[in-house]
């Protein structure tokens, strides 16, 4: 039986459950192969039992198997296609012999991680809870702590389920479903403490980290990334001090900085690190009129785990205007600096600057940039703040910004060895040009940017893998790959680098060196993290295919015959084997690029789709399949009652009835059959 249809065996009514094998469970609740009382400890060193495998977020497995030089003897053990239909970003987890993973929405799926056969799978419908609102169906993973799986989902719930069952045990609402948040990222469990955060910066929301009880669900305790009202009082002496930093009404567009992905800790310190995102909106002029730091924007805060209490932030993007995200992985290691050893955290964000800190104290120990950079000429170590780079910020009109919105390095999982003191992890050289819009034309309407606060012309160098040494400060070595785009990666004990790539490959390099020593087809692609682990003597390599990120929207990755709800799958390989993945159906080739009509109609769908429409389904109505790629969809014509009657909500299309009126329906069907391949 092929392994999509296992799914619609047994359906549980009311608890979104769908067992593949009753057998398989029997055997599954009978054994010992789920740890009913599993904690996340670098000693479980077959598992893979946190999104960055243990607190510290290294990504690093201490299994030697798998070695560069037998890593070219890699193959296909097992292939398990998925429901999901868009992106998968999700890093799987490995316990005593079981996969947990995420698919699109947050279907939490739990697999043999002998075979890849489908043990359980639990659905959580959040796209019938957001029918009303714009959330992404994108998700980067689950948590596991003391036999529960703990997933949270676009509508803001953080549920937990059993881990051998799938049976939920609670659930508990993170955020108000008025305002247009959503769970995209990975819960992390630290010492009990559920700790998840929410995307949602760049529509008009004030973001936060929460701690929940892993036993109970009960909120522990809340860290906001900007303060609120100054008239309704402050939650904390922290957001007293950030309230300094920011002028005018930010409350009233929220301000942005919402944690969505990374999160670390450090269980001697007992210290929780949270990273931040960008500023909402992006124009500073809009947000802070008068300028100022804008705490916590782009800055990693370490609070303490059992209170969520301040102890000290790092703010390495001050006054941020560029989108320059803080939320991509802290690593946490103990490394030599000057002859001594400290204990540091370390991170390259999307601003293109590796940083590394004390992370007792928040000091900053050295920073330096991995790609071009130009809107800043350094980093000031005496004061850790940027040395502004002359028109970066705007105040001689339009600037070419390096990194552009992309970042030089995005929330794709970096890795770290102790074994070579390397990080690793995907970089990129592009810019963006960008310019402020006049303050009359920015307007927020309920969740929803009418027109974008910075308008961005995007151009593409380069891209690719690079090992960087953090204290040299310096790459190790880098190399260029074709589709520019290189998703997480992963390190092993053995001296091998895993990498996923845009353009659907697998691929490995030795540690010390960058040679590539393997590379295998996925037939989509690999933009979450691999994870390494092993049962029954052998070491395998799992990962989810399936785009990603801001490179769903690629319009160069059509090229590769990516299709919406296509290939999805998650794969694993190990030493010998020699399975073989059916290859993609290609899509027809597209027409020959037309300008836009100047049909009104169309010229004002053009207008209307970009802040709509384009953030799912691609610039230009391009989409490599993240979502349908709206050109070659057949649907054009029943637009009005997909957008204003919801009739896809079952399938993660929102209704969009409280934004849009049915001119603006019609006007964007006008503009979707002027990009049409289909020859309306």
């Amino acid at each position: 039986m092929r392994p999509f249809t296992v799914l619609l065996l047994l359906w549980v009514p009311h608890l979104g459950m769908a067992y593949a094998d009753e057998s398989l469970l029997q055997e599954l609740q009978s054994s010992k192969r789920v740890d009913a009382a599993a904690i996340i400890s670098p000693k479980r060193s077959g598992d893979w039992l946190s999104t960055g495998r243990t607190y510290s977020e290294q990504r690093f497995s201490p299994l030697k198997q798998i070695t560069a030089a037998n890593a070219k003897e890699l193959g296909l053990a097992w292939a398990l296609d998925l429901p999901s239909k868009g992106t998968l970003e999700a890093t799987p987890l490995i316990s005593n012999g079981v996969i947990y993973t995420s698919g699109s929405w947050g279907v939490v799926f739990a697999v043999d991680a002998r075979n890849g056969k489908l043990i359980w799978s639990f659905d959580p419908k959040a796209q019938l809870r957001t029918a009303e609102a714009v959330a992404w169906d994108r998700h980067r993973g689950v948590a596991l702590w003391k036999g529960k799986v703990y997933v949270g989902v676009a509508d803001g719930r953080l549920i937990a389920l059993n881990a051998v069952t799938g049976e939920k045990i609670w659930e508990t609402q993170t955020f108000d479903r008025s305002t247009p948040y959503a769970i995209t990222g990975a819960p992390r469990v630290f010492d009990g403490r559920v700790v998840i955060g929410m995307s949602g910066a760049d529509i008009g929301t004030r973001g936060y980290a929460s701690a929940y009880d892993a036993e109970t669900g009960k909120l522990l305790w809340r860290f906001y990334a900007v303060p609120g009202n100054p008239a309704d009082g402050f939650e904390s002496k922290a957001m007293e001090m950030a309230a300094k930093t920011w002028s005018g009404e930010w409350w009233k567009y929220g301000g942005g900085g919402n944690p969505w992905n990374a999160f670390s800790y450090d269980p001697k310190l007992k210290l929780v690190y949270i990273a931040f995102a960008n500023g909402g909106p992006w124009s500073q002029t809009n947000r802070s009129p008068a300028g100022g730091d804008n705490l916590f924007l782009s800055s990693i805060v370490a609070v303490k785990i059992d209170t969520g209490e301040y102890v000290w932030h790092y703010q390495s993007t001050p006054g941020e205007i560029w989108d320059f995200d803080a939320t991509t992985d802290m690593i946490l290691a103990d490394i030599s600096v000057n002859g001594k050893v400290r204990q540091v955290l370390m991170q390259a964000p999307k601003n293109g600057f590796f940083y590394v800190l004390d992370r007792k104290t928040g000091e900053l120990i050295s920073a330096k940039n991995f790609v071009r950079v130009t809107w800043a000429d350094g980093i000031d170590l005496k004061s850790g703040r940027p040395i502004p780079h002359a028109g970066a910020r705007l105040e001689n009109g339009p600037s070419d910004i390096a990194p552009g919105f992309a970042g030089g390095h995005s929330w794709y999982p970096m890795s770290y060895s102790p074994i070579t003191n390397l990080a690793y992890f995907s970089w990129r050289d592009a810019s963006a040009v960008i310019s402020e819009p006049p303050a009359k034309n920015w307007k927020f309407t309920e969740g929803i940017f009418d027109m974008p606060n910075i308008s961005l012309s995007h151009t593409t160098n380069a891209g690719g893998l690079m090992a960087w040494d953090p204290i040299k400060q310096q790459a190790a070595w880098s190399v260029s790959l074709p589709s520019k785009l290189v998703g997480g990666t992963a390190v092993s004990a053995g001296g091998v680098v895993f990498a996923g790539t845009g353009d659907g490959r697998l691929l490995a390099y030795d540690a010390k060196n960058g040679q590539q020593l393997w590379e295998a087809p996925t037939n989509y692609s690999v933009m979450g993290g691999p994870a390494i682990y092993s049962i029954d003597g052998q070491e395998y390599v799992a990962v989810m295919a399936g785009i990603g990120g801001v490179f769903s929207q690629d319009p160069n990755l059509v090229k590769y015959g990516f299709r919406y709800g296509v290939g999805r799958r998650l794969l694993a390989f190990r030493l010998g084997a020699r399975k073989q993945l059916p290859p993609n159906q290609a899509e027809p080739a597209d027409l020959p690029p037309h300008p836009v009509s100047s049909d009104a109609h169309v010229q004002r769908g053009q207008l209307l789709y970009p802040p709509y429409c384009g953030s799912c389904h691609g610039p230009n109505a391009v989409n490599a399949g993240g979502a349908p790629d709206l050109r070659r969809s057949v649907l054009v014509d029943s637009l009005p009652a997909i957008v204003l009657g919801g009739s896809l909500v079952a399938n993660g299309m929102p209704s969009f009835t409280k934004y849009l009126s049915e001119a603006d329906v019609s006007d964007l069907q006008a503009y979707l059959k002027d990009r049409s391949v289909l020859g309306y």
